[in-house]
């Protein structure tokens, strides 16, 4: 299309997610907003009114995987429903708008066809990174930590080379993985967790979260932290040790903040663990044994992936090297929003 900018949406269950990129492609301008779709559509409703000030366009093409949202009865009643905030949205600030939605292999749709093809839109905005990858490279790993999620997915020859194309097909061939850097609760990670010399029970309740582990480790930025923490209270370093304390039976002042920290590194290895066991299949499977095959990380967890690729010695790059951005800030957010830049990408060339 020759619309001279476009934005890209990635509709999540948690965050909103928004890519404002010229006619070269070149990002203006990167957004992501706190959006719980759980407590209703209203919410997206608020997180698409905090964007559009800040990016204006009139082409605007849209991927998700918040129709997972337990407000919804099933998947396919998501789709619709998202689809027609959108347009609702989008159209009351501009009557002329042109939004398109990712449907995968079906390429883009207009929400007239969107009822019908709602399996293929359903939580494919992996695809739409892989497809947009696939134009810069042959082959490649690309691993996409968010904050609740992972996704793992082949590119070979040039083409997404995956095994499963739903969610429960994607869980079942480890190519998505119920873990992420921000909202997963500890107690997902480990049953067991080394502390103070010893292997103790982890708690089984919703004490502490990710996001805890990664403030502490100081490798979560404030941009990327913004769901609501365990217990309801700040994000600081001194709440995340009290909740992380919690997780062993312990309260945070029984041992100084080091003990703390090293606990939360204790639950990283754990967490890398799960998605290393992960890649670690698709490494072993005969035709990806090319040299050239490299791991490429995007999302929040980004930094997840990059020690991953070290301790299995490949090759890593970020996936902010195929951004072109107006500065190194944008660029960085950019690549957390990846499927929405990925998708905006696409949409200017179909």
């Amino acid at each position: 299309m020759n619309q001279q900018r476009i934005i890209g949406w990635d509709v999540g269950g948690a965050h909103l997610k928004a890519v404002l990129i010229n006619a070269q492609g070149h990002v203006l301008n990167a957004k992501q907003v706190y959006c719980p779709l759980w407590r209703g559509l209203d919410e997206l409703g608020s997180a698409i009114d905090a964007i559009l000030p800040e990016m204006q366009a009139e082409s605007h093409v849209v991927t998700m995987t918040g129709e997972l949202a337990d407000i919804f009865p099933d998947r396919h009643s998501g789709v619709l429903a998202i689809a027609q905030t959108m347009q609702r949205k989008l159209s009351a600030v501009n009557c002329e708008v042109q939004l398109r939605f990712f449907a995968g292999k079906q390429g883009f749709v207009v929400l007239e066809q969107v009822a019908q093809v709602t399996s293929d839109i359903a939580s494919m905005n992996w695809l739409a990174s892989m497809q947009y990858l696939a134009q810069k490279l042959p082959q490649a790993i690309f691993i996409d930590i968010g904050s609740t999620t992972t996704d793992i997915a082949l590119l070979s020859d040039g083409k997404p080379n995956v095994l499963g194309l739903t969610d429960a097909t994607r869980m079942q061939f480890d190519e998505l993985v119920y873990t992420g850097v921000v909202r997963t609760p500890l107690m997902a990670l480990a049953q067991k967790i080394p502390f103070a010399g010893q292997l103790v029970n982890v708690a089984a309740e919703h004490f502490a979260t990710t996001a805890d582990v990664y403030t502490l480790t100081g490798e979560l930025s404030a941009d990327e932290n913004m769901a609501d923490t365990a217990d309801g209270t700040d994000r600081s370093v001194a709440s995340s040790a009290r909740r992380i304390a919690r997780m062993v039976g312990w309260d945070a002042h029984d041992a100084p903040l080091a003990t703390w920290i090293a606990l939360a590194h204790a639950f990283k290895h754990a967490q890398l663990n799960l998605v290393r066991q992960a890649v670690l299949t698709k490494l072993s499977s005969k035709q990806n044994t090319a040299p050239t095959l490299q791991l490429i990380g995007a999302g929040a967890g980004e930094f997840l992936t990059a020690s991953l690729a070290q301790q299995l010695d490949v090759p890593y790059r970020s996936a902010s090297d195929f951004i072109s951005a107006e500065s190194g800030l944008i660029k960085n957010m950019a690549k957390v929003c990846f499927p929405a830049f990925a998708v905006a990408s696409l949409g200017l060339s179909r």
